[in-house]
């Protein structure tokens, strides 16, 4: 028989708090059995809260398992590898910190990238990725679990996506009630937007930042619910590992100012949010700058200045209210106005001083960004930088797009101050992500909140016991759909869920699990070949050039070379040096005598570039070449002018109508060595030099070069690699200098065997 609870059963546990947590009726979440949003077990339970927790810990290690398990696609179909190109600099930078320290790795100095510049690393990153995998790392090793560190960065952001739905259950549980939490992580934990980020082998910022921002905004929510300086200490150190992870951090350091100034603007002031966000700004402050590449940013640019308003808004309005109280409404008035006028005197003295002595903080950096993407074309190059389109929403999050905005529409209908926080966060989210394809990242996790709502709150009403409903259904009605409505709406819904969970399965394992490194393609009979040039090429580099050799090539293969050939380079995906870029854009751009000038310059040995003719390789160096003209005009509109590269009716071309300049240019040549005499396809239907990427038959294929040397192409052409030739008094002093050391060498070696 069924537990009868009592009213004042229900009420005591309701006074208890049972989590604290408000359900989408706006009625508290009670324990099972007492009525309220959070999906309870009732009936011949003696101990229901007992129960539901442990179905919840069930749901929640189901999600961190299918999560871990949906982003192994690339690991089993190719390797355990590092992905792309920034975890690639980030695994390097990793295996230095687990190898030399960590006060070493804050001090080092890479020699090996940006010749002749170098970079200060220690000074240029955000350590967090870094760190976390190191300590994972030294912790396995001191419990004599050996693991190399590679494999410790490839797994590592699976690992951390459990932590990410952990984190999404606590907060949506705060936002809204336990049921739509669970939904939350489950969502979290197979999204595509945020997979694509985190699958195993990409070893980058985000793959740990999600979840430092999610479980930063879960311990703002707890400190403004309790005012607990606790909780707010937790936000802080929470904010503060955000800090160290990613740029995002400024997301968090916006969003929460407009959270208490939107709460203010309401009348919601508290004495819970002035503790919460005075300590959350002051040693959330101070903590970030000890960051070394945020440094004293916090205080002296102008994203963050915000939340220093913000803070001293709240200041003057908790003085306010404190004089309110103490002085008559005459008093209070005049007082009022001279606080303001006051305070509107010396802003504006402020600012005169600052443009006087030319300290003016500079634009927010949304604004720089937007400009810079338009006329900066380094910046704009960039895939990552542009537009979001509607099918990567749709592509991203599939049904989400559809049910959230009916979450957030619940959230405004029974809002309160931690909701108000949640609807600032989908709105400002939706308009980041409108404006960038990778902030889709920041997007991610409020759909999937909010949707998560809106399904739980359908489910809630078309599932919930309906003797505790204050308007059951009659159940004696035999026409229509009126006992029928509540199986319709909950198998739409199951429906809806599973497309959901195919269209994410399929997604992560088509789209989001391939590394760039190494290229899968297809036969008619559905097998598959292996493209392996990237690493061949890397490994040739590494085994047949000097250790000092140094590499020419456009900055997207920077971090691979330097990560895989162990090799020295010029540029990098850093893009620090816009200059330094041109330079090289200017050398590719340029005919074979002017780049062999500017190569000798830079001590030049070897250049690298990526063709992709030969197997339909879209994203080669040939399609990449008008950024580089671009870039390189930039700095050098006297010699390099990208209208030089186009036909006279405008076009780029590679066949015998292209420009003469493009066909006789230094990137051209490199590509298309030799390719003249190369038969592509397998029909022969196609005449020799026939580029499969661009379908046309290459304008210049009688290709010589007088200042290179053809040292090495892979096997399917896709890398090919150049030596430059050294001059002649070059070569013989290069010689003498290599006679005299081994001469040397074979000296001591005869004195240490006497």
């Amino acid at each position: 028989m069924a537990e009868q609870h009592t009213a004042s059963d229900c009420k005591q546990r309701a006074s208890q708090g049972a989590g604290g947590s408000v359900s989408g009726n706006g009625r508290p979440n009670t324990a099972a059995g007492c009525g309220g949003g959070g999906g309870g077990l009732s009936g011949g339970l003696t101990q229901p809260a007992g129960w539901q927790s442990l179905l919840s810990f069930t749901i929640l290690f189901l999600a961190w398992l299918a999560g871990f398990s949906s982003r192994l696609f690339a690991v089993i179909r190719f390797e355990s590898i590092i992905h792309e190109f920034d975890p690639w600099f980030n695994y390097r930078s990793t295996h230095h910190l687990s190898t030399n320290g960590f006060y070493e790795f804050l001090n080092w100095f890479d020699e090996r990238a940006w010749y002749p510049l170098g970079r200060i690393v220690g000074g240029t990153v955000y350590p967090g990725l870094m760190v976390t995998a190191g300590l994972i790392h030294y912790l396995l090793n001191l419990l004599n679990v050996t693991v190399h560190i590679r494999d410790v960065c490839v797994f590592l952001a699976p690992i951390f996506s459990g932590l990410t739905a952990i984190s999404t259950f606590l907060l949506t549980r705060e936002l809204w009630n336990q049921g739509a939490g669970l939904l939350a992580a489950c969502f979290i934990a197979i999204v595509p937007g945020y997979i694509s980020r985190s699958v195993a082998g990409s070893f980058d910022n985000e793959g740990i930042a999600i979840f430092a921002l999610q479980f930063t905004y879960y311990l703002w929510v707890k400190s403004v619910k309790t005012g607990s300086v606790f909780w707010t200490i937790g936000c802080c150190l929470s904010y503060f590992y955000m800090v160290s992870a990613w740029g995002g951090y400024v997301f968090i350091i916006n969003l929460i100012p407009l959270h208490v100034f939107v709460l203010l603007l309401m009348q919601r002031y508290s004495r819970r949010l002035y503790i919460a966000y005075s300590t959350f700004y002051i040693v959330g402050l101070v903590l970030s700058m000890q960051i070394p590449f945020v440094g004293f940013q916090p205080i002296r640019t102008s994203e963050h200045m915000a939340a220093a308003g913000v803070f001293a808004l709240l200041q003057a309005y908790a003085f306010l209210q404190y004089l309110k109280d103490r002085l008559t409404k005459q008093e209070f008035q005049t007082l009022f106005f001279l606080g303001v006028s006051l305070a509107a005197g010396v802003v504006f003295l402020t600012v005169i001083y600052l443009t006087y002595t030319g300290e003016t903080p500079n634009l927010p950096d949304s604004v720089c960004f937007r400009y810079a993407k338009i006329h900066i074309p380094i910046i704009a190059s960039v895939s990552e930088h542009q537009p979001t389109t509607w099918v990567s929403f749709f592509f991203d999050l599939h049904i989400l797009v559809c049910t959230f905005p009916a979450g957030l529409w619940f959230c405004i209908k029974n809002i309160n101050d931690e909701r108000v926080f949640v609807a600032l966060y989908a709105i400002s989210a939706v308009y980041f992500a409108g404006v960038m394809v990778r902030l889709m990242l920041t997007l991610t996790p409020v759909v999937c909140m909010l949707s998560a709502i809106a399904f739980s709150s359908v489910f809630e009403h078309y599932l919930g016991d309906d003797m505790k409903r204050e308007n059951p259904p009659a159940e004696d009605s035999k026409e229509g759909l009126g006992p029928n409505i509540k199986s319709i709406v909950t198998m739409l819904m199951l429906m809806l869920l599973m497309m959901f969970a195919v269209h994410c399965t399929w997604v992560t394992s088509n789209a989001y699990s391939s590394p760039s490194v190494v290229l899968a393609s297809y036969n008619h009979d559905g097998s598959r070949n292996i493209l392996d040039d990237f690493r061949e090429a890397y490994y040739w580099l590494r085994q047949n050039t000097d250790e000092h050799a140094r590499v020419m090539s456009w900055w997207d293969y920077g971090y691979q070379i330097a990560g895989m050939a162990n090799r020295t380079t010029l540029v990098d995906n850093n893009t620090w040096n816009n200059s330094h870029i041109a330079l090289v854009g200017k050398a590719m751009s340029s005919n074979e005598s002017a780049a062999y000038e500017i190569m000798k310059s830079l001590d030049v040995d070897y250049v690298l570039i990526i063709f992709g003719g030969v197997i339909g390789y879209s994203g080669d160096d040939i399609n990449k070449f008008l950024w580089m003209v671009r870039i390189a005009e930039g700095e050098h509109p006297k010699d390099i002018r990208e209208s030089d590269y186009f036909t006279p009716q405008g076009e780029f071309r590679v066949d015998k109508a292209g420009s003469p300049t493009l066909l006789n240019c230094l990137m051209y040549k490199m590509s298309y060595y030799r390719f003249g005499e190369m038969q592509v396809t397998l029909d022969f239907r196609t005449p020799p030099g026939f580029d499969r990427t661009r379908n046309a038959e290459i304008g210049n294929k009688d290709i010589r070069l007088k200042h290179l040397e053809e040292a090495f192409t892979s096997e399917h052409w896709l890398v090919r690699i150049y030596r430059v030739k050294k001059q002649e008094n070059r070569q013989a002093l290069d010689h003498k200098l290599r006679n005299v050391a081994a001469k040397q060498k074979y000296t001591s070696k005869k004195v240490c065997i006497a």
